[in-house]
């Protein structure tokens, strides 16, 4: 019995290692990329950020620029999207390595946590005002323009947990 049992087990773990080796780190360019395709599927951030004019300010670059980091893995960025204007739509254009090395306050955010806050945002356990207001979620960039753009923040803090990924280690 006790063989069966480990045989089971045996089983179980070869058949989840391979999902979680599939799974990109999270907060690295590969999620980002995965993070920028999840991004265009979601009408709210698509849709939302258009209608509100979120979108428009890009400081005449064409482009808004998100970066993202997980403050227990790294003091600075690892992770990029940038998001434009087509079509009426707000759309992401590019997702992956840190590219933007002068970030505009006025039109581009960072947003930083812990990799376990990272993961409760992901799950919707709570949005980005409370995440903001217990210190749980750092942010710098345009603070009025997101606040009047909090459904569309929310959404964008649930492709966290959208976006398959392994939290287990930090990137090298």
């Amino acid at each position: 019995m006790l063989r069966a049992i480990a045989q089971a087990a045996a089983l179980g773990f070869t058949l989840i290692l391979p999902a979680a080796a599939q799974s990109p780190m999270m907060m690295t360019p590969p999620w980002a990329t995965q993070a920028c395709e999840a991004w265009n599927k979601e009408a709210v951030l698509t849709g939302g950020l258009a209608e509100s004019g979120w979108i428009k300010n890009d400081k005449g670059r064409g482009f808004k620029v998100m970066q993202l980091f997980r403050t227990d893995c790294a003091k600075k960025p690892t992770a990029e999207l940038r998001v434009a204007l087509k079509e009426g739509k707000a759309v992401c254009v590019y997702g992956g390595a840190v590219e933007t090395a002068t970030l505009d306050s006025d039109a581009d955010y960072v947003m930083s946590a812990e990799t376990p806050r990272w993961i409760e945002m992901g799950r919707g356990e709570y949005g980005p005002m409370r995440a903001m207001m217990f210190g749980y979620l750092e942010f710098s960039g345009p603070k009025l323009e997101a606040m009047g753009n909090m459904g569309p923040f929310s959404s964008f803090l649930l492709l966290v947990g959208k976006v398959p990924s392994d939290a287990s280690r930090c990137p090298q």
